[in-house]
């Protein structure tokens, strides 16, 4: 029985399908694949708690305007919530209960002492300034007020936001304990700046983890990464360093995409030119020196050996999944391949490494500067970089052996994994009262 598999005894909604039915429908065969007991199975089909705040806040011009910010905390049952926070105009409660809880779902297959949280806010960044931005980030964070805290609910960078977005939340939240408790509270959030309490390679962690993962399939399959064909959508911070990583194993970037559009050589694009390019081309991969331009609708089309989605979510679908020739897809975005574009490609034959193993080098990062702050420690990257192998190398062997023992695709194995060690917990400590 397979997540998707299983799923062609239902009928398929016919409107497009969003990331909460996606995730629902995972969870669903999921939970009836490990034989979930009933009774957790309530528990975990819903979240803890749902936050949706309106605050004002004062523009350079000297207007306000009212902004909408979410935080979601879906499960705690490992330990405090954990999650980050996107910035971006088609945030909504729906989006946010689904990245919550596929947070729940990474952090158990992760082995970490954490539950699954997400936020954001409903906003296009691009159009503020960075002094707006500070305003809009630090009033967001004042009103969360004790939703968010150290041992309760720890933030992380997400999409279009950073470590700068941490600090000016960490010295915000900081701000509001007494003298003699600040310094107790750094850890509040992770990723942010080395010099401020962050973690040295936490920048790369998501993107190193998507790189291990393909890593460690690669090996698994005795194919050598070397002159293999890859196209990355989504060149932000998560694309940019499994390229990079990539890169320096042999492996060839064929084509990228980003928000302005696509680009391909068939020959290759390098990894390191194109990152500098971008950052004297506001952001942007256009017009980059020997390359074409590419359709959006033909990019998942082109052809390659691997496919990292590192983009948003719902973005291969039963519309382009039938036209991808990447025998591997790795997972860099969360929910970036809907439940009926898995069914296709899996009958195809293609493996997909699944967000939730495949792009957990993040919130193993996020766990080590958890540690640091908490235990007054500085650790070096090449220290971190191997704590983090350490971890995606055991949950990625523990998913290939529930994959062969159950005869079940990747991602069916590590919800299988996920659910299990919750439903254990939950078990051992019963439900209150």
């Amino acid at each position: 029985m397979t997540l998707t598999k299983d799923l062609k005894k239902k009928e398929q909604p016919k409107q497009k399908q969003g990331m909460l039915s996606n995730v629902m429908e995972q969870f669903e065969v999921a939970a009836n694949m490990v034989g979930l007991n009933p009774n957790i199975k309530k528990i975990l089909a819903v979240t803890n708690n749902e936050l949706i705040i309106h605050f004002p806040v004062r523009m350079d011009n000297g207007d306000v305007e009212i902004f909408k910010g979410y935080r979601v905390q879906h499960n705690n049952a490992l330990g405090p919530y954990k999650g980050g926070l996107r910035y971006h105009p088609t945030i909504d409660i729906d989006s946010v209960k689904a990245l919550a809880m596929w947070m729940t779902w990474k952090t158990s297959l992760a082995g970490l002492p954490y539950g699954g949280a997400k936020g954001g806010i409903q906003i296009d960044p691009s159009k503020y300034s960075n002094t707006e931005l500070e305003r809009i980030t630090r009033r967001f964070a004042y009103a969360l007020g004790e939703n968010i805290g150290p041992e309760h609910d720890i933030p992380a960078p997400d999409v279009n936001t950073n470590a700068q977005t941490m600090a000016w939340i960490a010295d915000t939240y900081m701000s509001t304990k007494a003298p003699s408790e600040r310094s107790k509270n750094q850890h509040v959030v992770t990723g942010k700046p080395v010099g401020s309490g962050g973690l040295e390679g936490r920048d790369r962690a998501t993107g190193f983890g998507v790189f291990l993962t393909i890593k460690y399939w690669a090996e698994n399959k005795n194919i050598p990464l070397k002159d293999k064909k890859f196209i990355v959508q989504g060149f932000g911070n998560v694309g940019y360093w499994a390229a990079h990583f990539l890169e320096k194993e042999g492996a060839k970037m064929v084509a990228v995409q980003d928000a302005f559009g696509a680009i391909q050589n068939t020959e290759g694009l390098s990894v390191e030119d194109l990152f500098k390019y971008t950052l004297n081309n506001n952001g942007s991969i256009l017009d980059f020196p020997g390359s074409s331009s590419v359709k959006k609708e033909d990019f998942f089309t082109l052809d390659c050996d691997i496919c990292i989605p590192a983009a948003l979510g719902s973005q291969i679908t039963k519309n382009n999944a039938h036209k991808i020739k990447a025998s591997l897809i790795a997972e860099g975005a969360n929910g970036p391949t809907t439940v009926e574009a898995e069914k296709i490609l899996l009958e195809k034959g293609v493996t997909i490494i699944p967000d939730i193993l495949c792009n957990s080098g993040g919130v193993i990062g996020s766990y080590f500067e958890w540690l640091q702050n908490r235990n007054g420690e500085i650790w070096e990257l090449e220290e971190v970089l191997a704590k983090i192998d350490k971890k995606i190398k055991d949950a990625f062997k523990r998913v290939l052996a529930k994959s062969e023992d159950k005869k079940i695709d990747f991602r069916s194995a590590a919800y299988f994994i996920a659910i299990e060690r919750i439903e254990k917990a939950y078990i051992q400590r019963g439900i209150f009262p």
